[in-house]
């Protein structure tokens, strides 16, 4: 599974979303329904995932799926 699919994984998990709904640019407050917890969230599910570490900058920065994975995949290639 590639750290994408993972991502993906993680996103879908959490936010109790079908798979379809996580394009790229789907926006996780308005598309996918995220409150402001969820970001954090997101944030220390990644880190466990893939030992690494998410500032809070990056986790506000973080605002659609594809964000999410360009962070990922920028961390462990």
């Amino acid at each position: 599974m590639t750290p994408a699919d993972r991502t993906r994984r993680i996103l879908r998990e959490h936010l109790g979303v079908d798979a379809e709904q996580l394009t790229d640019d789907a926006h996780l407050a308005d598309d996918l329904g995220a409150d402001s917890l969820d970001p954090v969230e997101l944030a220390l599910a990644v880190e466990d995932e893939f030992s690494i570490t998410v500032t809070d900058d990056e986790t506000a920065a973080c605002t659609t799926v594809g964000d999410w994975i360009k962070l990922v995949e920028g961390r462990v290639g």
